[in-house]
């Protein structure tokens, strides 16, 4: 293997203006490694033992994540990597793969206090280097920790708007089939003949309310679309099992209908039921699909309001109960998929905070995304706000096992997890924290097994 010298550390831009004696106690002390391409140059699970110059060639790292290979950054010519001065990494968390053919500079983590009294101005260089390396990574979890918040959330959101868009979609489908319908039942009446009167009679049946104000049991519905169903059988309507249901489903009953039906001729009984179940149908799904409508707008303004689309980005006064909702919108499916009993406990007329929209709804949606993953199924999560002392408190409480005491006290330290991998990064609560430390406030948690409390505490607007 062929020796360093001084121009292979001339590739690295770190090396770069350092001192002669500090190049050759650089030479002295590392050494040169080679490697093919696809050559394994770390595992996972190794110790950080050196600190590492590519001086040619180019290195990928990989994270396994899911059982999974996935790419996270390259080191190319010139860059340094591996373990640095006064960092604490100790494990290699991820697999690092020649790309091509690859030569490196090695330098043991042992040195590093006799580099620093050596050249404490490469000391210095590798320590900035360190700290732009932490940043960036810090700033690459944030952003994945967004994504992944934003993945869950989309998923949930595609499942709220898909319940009502299928509903509308549905009655869309009946109400086709039901005004097509319309003329031959139009037609079979006028052949029929029935007089004025008790056609308006059968209208005025199909436009008012009769829908009873107290609800009907199972049992009682059943019995009174038997007895419905029969004597529609005995007036010749074949079909008497279906147009019972659509009858009582709109609070007609037998007594209801009979008196109407005997001023009509009997042979036009069976079109003049099927147009008044046809009628009220239609009502009932045109309310549906109003319903349905007014879903998706509920939706579209939580989301609008959850995400501060309509507004600038500068700190407002702001309702917490407003962001709130549209949290728990926006999170209702993961609520209901774990069937999570959900308790609001509001304050009345609690005052305003001045506050940045979508930085806090990030805070409520860090803090109830951990309180239902912590919850059992079944279980339950109580949100509560009230004032206290000069501050608006929002409380998020969760029944589950809790938090042991150990955990409690790196709880807040980002990238602290116990999350499998994969699951986070650890970065949620720390996130949460600086958001509310800059809006003045402060973030604290008390946990027991079955209770754990987050609290969030924003100055009030007087």
């Amino acid at each position: 293997m062929a020796s360093l010298t001084s121009a292979d550390l001339a590739a690295v831009p770190v090396f770069a203006d350092l001192p002669p004696e500090t190049i050759n106690w650089l030479l002295a002390h590392g050494e040169r490694r080679e490697y093919a391409a696809e050559e394994t140059v770390f595992n996972a699970g190794d110790q950080a033992e050196y600190m590492i110059a590519v001086l040619r060639g180019e290195m990928q790292f990989f994270a396994l994540r899911n059982g999974n290979r996935e790419p996270i950054f390259r080191v190319e010519t010139g860059q340094i990597s591996g373990v640095l001065p006064y960092s604490r990494l100790r494990v290699i968390s991820g697999y690092g793969i020649a790309t091509a053919p690859l030569v490196i500079y090695a330098l043991h983590r042992d040195l590093f206090p006799e580099l620093e009294r050596t050249s404490p101005e490469l000391t210095q260089r590798l320590v900035a280097l360190m700290s732009d390396r932490a940043r960036d990574e810090a700033r690459g979890q944030e952003r994945d920790d967004k994504l992944r918040a934003l993945g869950k959330l989309s998923a949930g959101l595609a499942h709220e708007l898909n319940n009502p868009a299928a509903a509308i979609a549905r009655a869309a489908q009946a109400l086709n089939d039901l005004a097509k319908a319309k003329p031959t039942q139009l037609l079979d009446l006028l052949q029929h003949c029935p007089n004025p009167d008790a056609l308006k009679v059968l209208t005025l049946l199909a436009t008012e309310t009769t829908q009873s104000e107290k609800p009907m049991s199972a049992l009682e519905c059943a019995d009174y679309e038997d007895d419905l169903a029969d004597w529609l059988e005995e007036q010749g309507v074949a079909d008497g099992y279906r147009l019972a249901a659509g009858l009582l489903e709109a609070g007609v009953t037998k007594d209801i209908v009979a008196p109407v039906a005997a001023d009509l001729p009997k042979a036009a009984l069976p079109s003049a039921l099927a147009w008044l179940e046809g009628q009220l149908t239609t009502q009932r799904l045109i309310r549906d699909v109003q319903e349905a409508g007014n879903r998706i707008s509920t939706l579209v303004a939580s989301v609008k309001t959850y995400s501060h689309m309509d507004r600038a980005t500068d700190r407002t006064p702001l309702d917490v109960h407003s962001g709130l909702e549209s949290t728990l919108t926006m999170l209702g499916h993961q609520l209901r998929d774990k069937k999570i009993r959900l308790t609001r406990d509001f304050a009345p007329q609690l005052p305003l905070v001045r506050g940045q929209v979508s930085s806090l709804n990030q805070v409520w949606t860090n803090l109830l995304d951990n309180a239902i993953d912590a919850v059992q199924a079944g279980g339950e999560i109580t949100v509560r706000t009230h004032l206290q002392s000069g501050f608006v408190r929002v409380a998020i409480i969760d029944n589950g096992s809790g938090i042991a005491p150990e955990v409690l006290t790196h709880i807040f330290e980002p990238f602290f997890t116990t999350k499998q991998a994969g699951s986070g990064s650890g970065l949620g609560l720390d996130i949460a924290q600086r958001i509310v430390r800059s809006h003045n406030g402060r973030l604290e948690v008390e946990s027991v097994p079955g209770h754990t409390e987050f609290s969030v505490w924003l100055p009030a607007l007087t």
